[in-house]
């Protein structure tokens, strides 16, 4: 009897928020969502088919998501195994030409197809490509002293939309083109920024492996405008691959998405939590 009551209380939670979740999927039904999910997150088989399964859930309510995925603790892996150091500048990779070609190797070619056959393993129809097909991000060089690091300058989303009206969904490596022919290296948060802006995405979630924008004495910040973002900055509160994500949030939101959120992804269900619930999650930016 104790079991049944138990598993009734169950089935009254699982149909409560289901029906509390039917004002979200409305609101959300058609939109476009470009979800950046980073390297930490991909070593684990668990988190990556637990996402998976969350971004198929997305695309069978009517969101349309776009994934665009990082690879920095497999590229540091491999360069490791290559004898070739690491060097970050800003939170952002040093690139030389032959550690570009690692880059490249390592996202367009093991991480991408790992997270495409995730995805279809769950029952949805992803495709993988990279930033350097269909010109889909034409970039300059970040700075000298990156080497081979892109900004994408522009975007084309048509095959983008292409992939969504056909209810695939594009899982994206964050390597563009420059205007010379060269293989640039994106840093993933900046691509994933680039793409949502010129989607003009109702969100852009911003997967990393802590709760979200913390403050000085690492309490969770859930809402943030970018001149707090940038007070924080200043203050020196912000630091590392924070630096990056958090520019990227306030780039987006001043350049047409609706909301950028940073969030733990090896929350379970994290994604939908954000989308489908009155509390959300991580740290909310809007502008």
């Amino acid at each position: 009897m104790r079991k049944r009551e138990h598993m009734k209380k169950n089935w009254i939670g699982t149909a409560r928020t289901l029906s509390e979740a039917l004002p979200y999927l409305q609101r959300y039904d058609d939109a476009v969502i470009v979800i950046k999910i980073g390297g930490n997150a991909l070593r684990e088989r668990r988190i990556l088919d637990a996402f998976a399964r969350d971004v198929v859930l997305m695309n069978q309510v009517g969101v349309n998501p776009v994934i665009v995925h990082g690879g920095g603790p497999m590229i540091n892996d491999m360069l490791g195994r290559l004898g070739v150091a690491s060097e970050f500048i800003g939170g952002k990779r040093v690139s030389n030409r032959h550690t570009v070609e690692v880059v490249e190797l390592v996202l367009s070619g093991s991480i991408n197809r790992q997270i495409v056959h995730a995805i279809n393993r769950q029952g949805g129809r992803a495709v993988g490509l990279s930033g350097k097909d269909a010109g889909l991000m034409v970039c300059a060089y970040a700075a000298p002293e990156l080497g081979f690091v892109g900004v994408p300058e522009t975007v084309d989303i048509s095959v983008l939309q292409a992939l969504s009206g056909r209810n695939f969904i594009p899982v994206v490596a964050p390597l563009g083109v420059s205007k010379d022919g060269e293989t640039l290296n994106i840093n993933g948060d900046t691509a994933a920024g680039a793409i949502a802006a010129a989607l003009k995405a109702d969100r852009l979630l911003l997967l990393t492996d802590v709760d979200g924008v913390l403050d000085a004495e690492g309490k969770l910040l859930t809402q943030l405008s970018p001149e707090e973002i940038d007070a924080l900055a200043q203050a020196g509160v912000l630091q590392g691959g924070m630096l990056p994500k958090t520019e990227t949030a306030v780039k987006a939101v001043q350049s047409g998405v609706r909301a950028a959120v940073i969030l733990n992804g090896k929350v379970p269900n994290a994604v939908l939590l954000e989308l489908f619930t009155d509390h959300g999650a991580g740290s909310l930016i809007r502008a």
